[in-house]
């Protein structure tokens, strides 16, 4: 069962109160760390949410929306330049109970086929082994739609997902469609997420800011899961 927010003051819009406390809670948000290798990541013990994507998706700008900062993640003018993971600290009273961590964009032409591979490499290793990994946000460009680097990684994820990742698809930059083009592409990509959960996105006219800032929070924030008890069958009364 997810946990919620902590509920509003009363008299207040409960849906506006649980976006308030998420936002509030990412506004925390703080560098930790940055690493061009998985094994110079330290263990945190801390739930981690992966936010990835092809290089000018807008991951950078989402990540900065969502935690309302202007240069939390670096947004590059020439995609393919940030090659580290960085890693970012959230919580509330100046201690973290949460890690976003930001991976490097992948499929731009002009990055040397060697530095591609390297950093396919990395997250590839990042996204299969990093224990405390909660949930990936992938960002997809609406335009596009899932290139089939896209659906590589959601297929690398997949046995991952099988057992309880979470994952979004992000259709960034959605100010651009229409709203028969939205409705087109969210239709699509729901079916190509195959059982990912689907929003449409704007850092310019604010379109599912709150609602994935809800979702970030309930990633983090949901009560461990435990396996379910196999009662023994009650024995035939005589």
């Amino acid at each position: 069962m997810n946990a919620s927010p902590p509920p509003p003051a009363s008299g207040r819009n409960p849906d506006a109160g649980r976006a308030r406390e998420a936002m509030g809670w990412l506004h925390t948000a703080h560098f930790l760390l940055s690493a061009p290798q998985l094994d110079l990541l330290p263990t945190l013990d801390l739930p981690e949410i992966a936010f990835v994507g092809r290089s000018n998706a807008g991951k950078s700008t989402a990540i900065n929306t969502l935690t309302q900062q202007k240069r939390l993640a670096y947004a590059s003018k020439t995609p393919g330049r940030t090659q580290h993971i960085n890693l970012f600290g959230v919580g509330k009273g100046q201690v973290d109970d949460a890690v976003l961590a930001d991976l490097p964009g992948y499929g731009y032409a002009a990055v040397p086929q060697e530095a591609k591979h390297r950093w396919q490499r990395v997250m590839g290793n990042y996204l299969a082994t990093r224990p405390a990994l909660r949930g990936v946000v992938l960002m997809c460009d609406p335009r596009l739609g899932l290139t089939e680097l896209d659906e590589l990684l959601l297929e690398l994820i997949r046995p991952r997902v099988e057992e309880g990742l979470k994952f979004l698809v992000l259709l960034t930059k959605a100010d651009k469609l229409s709203r028969a083009e939205a409705n087109k592409v969210l239709s699509i990509t729901r079916l190509q997420a195959g059982g990912g959960e689907v929003k449409l996105f704007s850092a310019l006219k604010r379109q599912g800011v709150d609602a994935v800032a809800e979702l970030l929070w309930q990633w983090t924030h949901a009560a461990p899961e435990t396996p379910e008890t196999t009662e023994a069958p009650a024995a035939p009364e005589s």
